[in-house]
């Protein structure tokens, strides 16, 4: 018979337990690499990417459609030990559609509770609630250019905080007059930061940021940083 263990090394015995079975778990990534965080709050700072395999849109601009399939599985244990070689503090996890994993909650609590400043980079189509609320969390609406506008969850943008931010991609006039009227009909400035991005290939930065100025808009005018510096390079 085995002896009985004290109960408060019963309870540290399967909190062990509970961290090793978790850190097993496994993930499909498409890469990890060290770059430049190209938008939202902190565009500009070195910054640990982590894009996971996989997304169940098919948005007409997507510029990472060869995340669609293939990847590697890893353990969330070899993950959290890449990204701990690349000494940075920001860690930002994005797809695809990174939701559509299992375990990514998983990875992005394991992340934060290493000491990461973590983001999350979400299609806006996926449940949020959810989510470590020591992650910030930036999600998309999608916008009739993308030929994906049915995906919004708008139900959901009520849970921002006011440190986390809505991302509207840009293809054309049209999708600015939407974008603004979805600003002013939800109220989302008076929610969190609302980020305006052109379509990299299809509306001329200047012409966005034109607009957003003859109008006066409540929200931040981005490009993608990495595009403008690497173009469409993979891990960069």
């Amino acid at each position: 018979m085995r002896p009985s263990l004290p109960l408060q090394d019963c309870r540290a015995s399967r909190l062990t337990s509970i961290r090793v079975c978790r850190l097993s778990v496994r993930l499909k990534l498409t890469e990890i690499f060290y770059s430049l965080q190209g938008e939202a709050d902190t565009v500009g700072i070195p910054t640990v990417f982590i894009r996971l395999t996989g997304c169940p849109l098919r948005c007409q601009y997507c510029d990472t459609a060869y995340a669609f399939h293939g990847g590697e599985w890893w353990q969330l244990a070899a993950i959290l030990e890449r990204v701990r070689e690349f000494e940075a503090h920001y860690v930002c996890v994005t797809g695809g559609e990174p939701l559509a994993q299992q375990h990514c909650l998983g990875l992005l609590s394991g992340l934060a509770e290493a000491g990461y400043r973590v983001s999350l980079e979400t299609s806006g189509a996926m449940p949020i609630d959810a989510v470590d609320p020591r992650v910030i969390r930036v999600v998309d609406v999608k916008t009739p250019g993308s030929r994906e506008e049915h995906r919004n969850r708008y139900e959901q943008l009520a849970l921002l905080r006011p440190e986390e931010q809505i991302k509207f991609v840009l293809c054309d006039r049209a999708d600015y007059e939407w974008s603004r009227s979805k600003l002013a009909s939800l109220q989302l400035a008076q929610r969190c930061q609302v980020l305006f991005s052109p379509s990299h290939e299809q509306l001329p930065a200047r012409q966005l940021a034109d607009w957003i100025l003859a109008d006066r808009l409540p929200v931040r005018f981005q490009i993608q940083l990495h595009k403008h510096l690497w173009g469409n390079e993979p891990g960069r």
